[in-house]
């Protein structure tokens, strides 16, 4: 009898085993966490150097067309151009401004790794606005343009120099465009008939008089107004319309170098710029890193076309996580 509920116990026991064995099979094994991918290193970006070139565009005085400043700033961001190791081409044109202006103006463009087929396009605009329309006080006389047009041109100048400082270069050939007469569109109060075709002139231009017949690139990042004290850059609507999944690398690569503060995960609201140009006429997918505030009655940087808009409204740090940001994406390519 001991022996038959000893063997009765054992069957049970087995059969039980079978089951939980059964049960366990049929269950998908447990995910293992997926170790996120590491970044390919990137030169340290200095802010220090960007900081010092975009007051040295500042001190030639500001960079309207038609004026001696406008001159010889563009013949030191040709000069720096060359210094980095770029093949750069100077794309001269007249442009007219809303009120009927002619304006002499040059697209000045810096390549680096000119050979290479993979391209990637960085751009800013090198001129300042001729009117502070938005001050409280002197509306009529031209602003520096340390922040809108400068802060973007001294990050890519910094982009050039550490790329040909750095032992290790990226996979891909870069352009760098600076485009001349962005800053000259209608002011609010402007009587004539509104035109949004009087901004980004420059970026027109290039766009439908490309600087090397076929060009194209895998993708562009626009960088205007990116050196603001506490600036944070939201997803500019018509990036996000254009190149969404551009928007996204950039902005997830910024998050892994810790600016997750300064590019926000947010929608930013949309606008015209020298991006627009690029993606309807030229063809060519771009981004806008611009400081955007949607929920502010200004929505731009707060000093945007005022006199506040100066060298001493510069930011380091802002200067940093703008340069750091793409310096590495163009690595991770």
């Amino acid at each position: 009898m001991k022996i038959q509920r000893i063997s009765l116990i054992l069957l049970l026991i087995f059969v039980l085993s079978g089951v939980v064995y059964y049960f366990k099979s049929c269950q998908k094994p447990a995910q293992m966490p997926t170790e996120e991918i590491s970044l390919i290193p990137s030169p340290d970006f200095k802010a220090d150097s960007a900081f010092a070139y975009v007051k040295a565009q500042v001190d030639f005085g500001p960079r309207v067309p038609n004026t001696k400043a406008h001159r010889e700033c563009g013949d030191y961001l040709i000069s720096k151009l060359k210094q980095f190791g770029c093949e750069v081409i100077s794309q001269d044109f007249v442009a007219t401004k809303y009120d009927g202006t002619k304006m002499n103006a040059r697209n000045i463009i810096g390549s680096i790794n000119p050979k290479a087929e993979k391209r990637i396009l960085l751009t800013a605009h090198w001129d300042s606005r001729s009117i502070a329309d938005k001050d409280s006080v002197d509306k009529k006389s031209p602003i520096d343009g340390a922040n809108d047009g400068g802060s973007g041109v001294g990050v890519l100048l910094e982009i050039a120099r550490s790329i040909q400082q750095a032992k290790q270069k990226p996979n891909v050939g870069v352009d760098i465009i600076f485009f001349d007469v962005e800053d000259h569109g209608e002011p609010e109060d402007y009587e004539g008939n509104h035109k949004v075709e009087s901004w980004g002139l420059g970026s027109q231009y290039w766009a439908a008089h490309k600087h090397k017949e076929n060009y194209t690139a895998y993708y562009g990042i626009l960088l205007d107004m990116v050196g603001g004290k506490g600036a944070i850059f939201p997803h500019e609507g018509e990036s996000m319309r254009y190149a969404p999944m551009i928007v996204r690398n950039v902005w997830d690569i910024a998050s892994r170098l810790g600016y997750s503060t300064v590019f926000v995960d947010a929608e930013g609201g949309g606008l015209t710029d020298d991006h627009t140009a690029v993606n309807d006429v030229a063809k060519i997918q771009m981004i806008d890193i611009v400081e955007l505030h949607p929920n502010s009655p200004k929505f731009f940087w707060q000093y945007h076309h005022t006199h506040g808009d100066n060298i001493t409204n510069i930011d380091k740090n802002t200067l940093k996580a703008v340069g750091q940001t793409v310096l590495s994406v163009l690595y991770q390519e």
